[in-house]
């Protein structure tokens, strides 16, 4: 039985992906730009057998959904095409962020499936084109692979996957409030919001321009504009779901309360910066010299994590 095992890190985004320009294919309608964690990580192993007349997916020690398997053969189906394979697979996975909570858990899971499935099935691809095939399940987990700052391009099959940029020294704080799955999950909520919401249009054309100036600010190690570019685009991303019909709300008063908490430190001289992806936890970046004066100064709003910049996708064995 051939078997290999492979983790990835989750990321979070400081520019905002949200939004297809085609679903099938999981091509974003802009680009955007991570920063990939040490922390929260998922650990995955794909073992090929031939006596198997189907996939078999475990999550946390226990057996997956037949939606969460469902994706899980979807994705492994892309692979087996890559390989000219046939052979079903067992995948056993670990994740040690809450699933489904807003802290990327998708991410990191899809980009450690492909870099095990890819290994096990025998595909010789570089970090571009595990990128490339990680988007597939996931399109943060194309981003996934990359150590530390990831900008990911958005274009076509070929032209969309991430790489690494260089940018100023940071830490983050995970504030997680809630670690319950949301109601919404993002695939439906970004369809919805593609449909429905009249600020998405603006959104297109904003993100663009705000990734645009992150890249800028990045090259020029300015982390104030980065903080700034980070919590004006997870404000906005918010108000488009918010706008949408019928209207989605994933910031608890929570969330809220952290980001005015966070914006009053600013005012007192610890510079830091809040964003939250499809979720209701919050992800503070800092300088490195602030980050622990700021974990004491969160730490009444819930579970607080200091991370800092990760590794991309790796196997194992």
């Amino acid at each position: 039985m051939t078997t290999a095992t492979a983790r990835a890190f989750p990321n979070i985004a400081l520019v905002k992906y949200w939004g297809k320009q085609d679903e099938d294919l999981i091509l974003p309608v802009a680009g955007s730009l991570s920063l990939t964690l040490d922390a929260f990580p998922t650990t995955t192993t794909v073992s090929l057998d031939g006596a198997a007349d189907a996939d078999a997916f475990a999550l946390n020690g226990a057996a997956a959904s037949a939606d969460a398997t469902g994706r899980v053969t979807r994705f492994l189906d892309r692979v087996r095409e890559l390989a000219g394979s046939e052979t079903r697979a067992s995948v056993v996975s670990t994740n040690e962020a809450p699933t489904g909570a807003g802290l990327a858990s998708s991410a990191s899971g899809f980009a450690a499936l492909a870099t095990a499935a890819a290994s096990a099935y025998g595909l010789d691809l570089d970090r571009r084109d595990l990128s490339r095939l990680a988007r597939r399940g996931s399109g943060s987990a194309s981003r996934s692979l990359v150590p530390g700052l990831a900008v990911w391009h958005a274009g076509d099959d070929a032209t969309s996957y991430a790489e690494a940029v260089t940018g100023p020294d940071m830490r983050m704080v995970i504030v997680t409030v809630d670690t319950a799955q949301k109601a919404v999950s993002s695939r439906a909520a970004m369809r919805r919001s593609a449909l429905t919401s009249p600020f998405f249009p603006a959104w297109i054309s904003s993100t663009e321009e705000s990734l645009a100036a992150m890249l800028e600010a990045c090259a020029a190690e300015d982390f104030t504009r980065v903080g700034r570019i980070t919590e004006s685009h997870a404000l906005r991303m918010h108000a488009v779901i918010q706008a949408c019909d019928p209207p989605i709300r994933y910031l608890a008063p929570a969330s809220i309360a952290i980001f005015d908490a966070v914006a009053a430190l600013r005012d007192m001289g610890l510079e830091a910066y809040s964003t939250a992806d499809a979720g209701p936890n919050v992800a503070v970046i800092v300088r490195p010299e602030q980050a622990e004066d700021l974990v004491a100064a969160l730490q009444g709003f819930g579970s607080v994590r200091l991370v800092g910049p990760g590794a991309g996708a790796e196997v194992l064995a």
